[in-house]
Order: structure tokens, then C-alpha cells, then sequence
């Protein structure tokens, strides 16, 4: 997420345009054999405006409370973990992306006032992105259309019961199944409802529906799914009557039994998913490993999800691994992006998985950044600049080692190049 990637208007300077670029790209190249990048394709790549499918953008608020609907889950109250060493404050990552952004960390105040309402696309434009998918709450002033495209949340929806007894897991899920009561209730106050409806039926006419489509008449281009921090990815098929029975059981009485309320939520997962699909809202799920010491890994693999995408009334629905998903990206519905990895990988490291990825389906392959504000010393601005450095890095190294051993042609590599970081994204959405 930098800085100097602007189209070279003068085609006379491309060749040191793009020999700077590559310089910049890969300080350490001469270094690292067979992880140089071609500087064509390194020119390619820093010319690109990329689209962002993944992040999590916090609003400039003047005079008022902080901006906490960045999340629907925020995890920077969650119990300690191991960080990453790029998520550490003093990482050679975290003080380079504050030199590149304000100068010092202690000039990012000074900077916020000055750019006042157009700060967070200021952000954008030394990340090199020209659009972000903000996965918030809500959207705000200065986080808006065209710069900004919105991906609410639906968690809230699938968990429509008593969920004391799923909190009761740990502190984590305490807090989370808290913070999706709350937003679910906000959402049925916007649904003019003032309790829940007491059947499933009237749920999904007078609640589920309706939100869905106030959001994408809000101007979502997705939904997000966090439900591997509050349950196993596993959502299988369900009949109806099977979903209804439990909601009659247990609305207003009491914590249903673990099995039968799996029941209610994969059916409920199901429905908002072929409602997305029916609205052309693609869906965005979180794979791969999470935030916090409790985060139940093996529940976020997204194998789980194969049931889901062969699933034949869910085709019409466009489904987003966000972190990773390669083996199920046959499936004509699946994409996946690389957001995260390019926050806590090395270009190298990265690099080897986006090769893997453009050898398989490139047309599915998405640029994400994850930038999030991680901690008071790290925000999504650093962690958005960290990941749209090394994502351009590895995608330059993936390229031309594809080049190098004549997979693809030059032209190929430059076409990969616009499809990963923009034109993949550009049409999944429409944008």
C-alpha cells in the first residue's frame, strides 16, 4: 500500500521507471536468487491501481466517539496471543510503512488533522488502490462510494436464539455472541420489528430479507461471514421444516442443544446465501486461522465449505474465501483472496502460494489487503501499506519465475498482473 505507484506518463523514462520500480520492489534482490523480479513486470505491477477486496478502514471522527464499526467483531479486547513479527510495533514492517506514511509515527496525528475528512483515501493513494471493500458495520463520512464499497455483516442473522450457552465457551465467544446480539437487534429495529417474529417464516420475510436488501440498496457489493470465530464452517444441507421446528422449540425459551441449533443456523447460513445470490451480492466467508487464543482453526477450513459451493441452489451465489482457499477454486462459484498473508509472510514465502494459485485458476485469484487498526501503535493504514508492498513484491517474483520457465509469455504475465491486483476483482463485482 504505497506511494509511488501512479501510471510513468512519459513512455521515454519506462525502462528506469521500471528498473527504480523493481529497486524499490526488491531492495534486497541481488541477494535472494531466483526471487528477482523482471522489470517489466515490476513497472506492470506499480502502475496498477489495485482494487482491495479485503479490509476493515477506520473513519477520521472529529469531535465525537471513535469509530468501533469496523468490525462487527472487533478483536483488539480478545485474550493475548502470539503475535506475528509484522504485527509487533517495532518491526522493521510496521516502522518502514510509518516512515513511508507520515514522515515518524509520531506525525500520523498531525497528518490525520491536515487530511481531515479525506484521509482515509489519502491512504488509499499510498497503498496504490484505487478501490477498497470496507468491511464494516456501517458506512461514514469519509469512508464512501466510489473509493469505497461496503460489506456489511450477517453473522447476526444465523444465531436468532438464545446464545448464553455458545458464550459460555470462552471469554472470546463471550464477548463476540454479545456484540451479535447487539447487531442483530439493531437490525431488526431497522426492520420496524420490536421483538422477534415468531416464526421462521415471519424471520426471514420481515427480517432477513428486508436487511439484506437495505444493504445492498445501501450500496453493498457483498456479505461478510465471521462465523469461523463463533462456529465450524461446516454448513450443511437442511430442510425447511427440520429449521422451523427448532425456531418454534426454542424462541424465547431458553439455550436450544448444540446439534439442534446447528440446524437453525445452516439453514439460515443457506438462505442468506442464495438471497445473495438472487440480489448479486457475492459472499464473503473468513477462512484460514483468526485472531485470539481461542480461535477453533480446524472449524475455519474451507473444505468445509465444498457441500456449500456444490450446493445447486446456491450457483447463482459467488462465494470469497477471504485468506486462501485454493483447492476448492475449480468450483465455478469460488474465489479466494490473499488478504492477511501479505501482512505476516515474506514476499518469498508469499510469492510461492500466488504462483501455485495463477498455475491453477488465475481468473478467481483476488489482491486483499486485510488492513485492520490491530493495536493503538498499529493501524489499518500500516498494516494496509505492509500488505499492498509485499502482495506486489510476490506477485512481481510469482510472475517472472512463471515467465522465466516459459509458462507463460510476457504479454500473460503483465494480463496476471492487472487481473490479480484489479480486473479479477472489477468484475466479480461489477465494478
Amino acid at each position: 500500500m504505497t506511494r509511488d505507484c501512479l501510471p510513468h506518463k512519459n513512455p521515454r523514462k519506462l525502462q528506469s521507471a521500471a528498473f527504480a520500480a523493481c529497486l524499490l520492489l526488491l531492495p534486497a534482490c541481488s541477494r535472494a536468487p531466483g526471487s528477482t523480479v523482471d522489470p517489466g513486470i515490476a513497472a506492470e505491477i506499480q502502475r496498477t491501481r489495485a482494487i482491495d477486496n479485503h479490509a476493515h478502514p477506520v473513519r477520521n471522527v472529529k469531535g465525537g466517539p471513535p469509530d468501533r464499526e469496523f468490525d462487527a467483531l472487533p478483536v483488539d479486547n480478545m485474550e493475548p496471543a502470539s503475535d506475528p513479527v509484522n504485527l509487533r510495533p517495532n518491526s522493521p514492517a510496521v516502522l518502514e510503512a510509518q516512515r513511508r506514511l507520515y514522515g515518524a509515527a509520531a506525525n500520523k496525528p498531525a497528518v490525520i488533522r491536515e487530511k481531515g475528512e479525506a484521509y482515509a483515501s489519502w491512504v488509499l493513494d499510498q497503498m496504490g488502490v484505487d478501490i477498497m471493500l470496507a468491511n464494516r458495520v456501517a458506512m461514514g463520512t469519509g469512508i464512501e462510494p466510489p473509493r469505497f464499497r461496503w460489506v456489511p455483516y450477517v453473522d447476526a442473522l444465523i444465531f436468532p436464539l438464545d446464545n448464553s450457552k455458545l458464550a459460555a465457551r470462552n471469554s472470546d465467544r463471550k464477548a463476540f455472541f454479545g456484540l451479535e446480539d447487539a447487531l442483530r437487534g439493531r437490525y431488526l429495529k431497522e426492520a420496524e420489528e420490536r421483538a422477534m417474529p415468531a416464526t421462521l417464516s415471519d424471520y426471514l420475510a420481515r427480517v432477513v430479507t428486508p436487511t439484506l436488501e437495505r444493504q445492498k440498496g445501501g450500496g453493498a457489493v457483498a456479505e461478510k461471514f465471521e462465523a469461523a470465530y463463533l462456529r465450524s464452517l461446516a454448513f450443511d444441507p437442511v430442510e425447511r421444516g427440520a429449521a422451523e421446528r427448532v425456531y418454534a422449540r426454542y424462541l424465547g425459551k431458553g439455550a436450544p442443544p448444540d446439534a439442534e441449533y446447528k440446524t437453525l443456523q445452516d439453514y439460515l447460513f443457506r438462505y442468506i446465501a442464495a438471497e445473495c445470490g438472487r440480489q448479486g451480492m457475492a459472499v464473503h466467508l473468513h477462512c484460514d486461522a483468526g485472531a485470539g487464543s481461542y480461535f477453533e482453526i480446524a472449524g475455519a477450513n474451507p473444505l468445509l465449505l465444498e457441500s456449500v459451493l456444490e450446493d445447486p441452489a446456491l450457483r447463482r451465489t459467488r462465494f470469497v474465501m477471504l485468506h486462501a482457499g485454493t483447492a476448492l477454486l475449480e468450483r465455478p462459484n469460488a474465489y479466494l483472496d490473499f488478504s492477511f498473508q501479505d501482512i505476516v509472510q515474506t514476499p518469498a514465502s508469499l510469492a510461492a502460494d500466488i504462483r501455485q494459485w495463477l498455475e491453477w485458476v488465475p481468473e478467481k485469484v483476488l489482491f486483499g489487503s486485510d488492513g485492520y487498526p490491530y493495536s493503538d501503535q498499529i493501524g489499518w493504514e500500516e498494516t494496509g501499506w505492509i500488505a499492498a508492498r509485499t502482495a506486489r513484491q510476490a506477485l512481481g517474483i510469482a510472475l517472472t519465475g512463471m515467465l522465466r520457465d516459459g509458462e507463460i509469455t510476457r504479454d500473460r504475465a503483465l494480463e496476471l498482473a492487472r487481473m490479480v491486483l484489479r480486473e479479477n476483482a472489477r468484475q466479480l463485482y461489477g465494478l
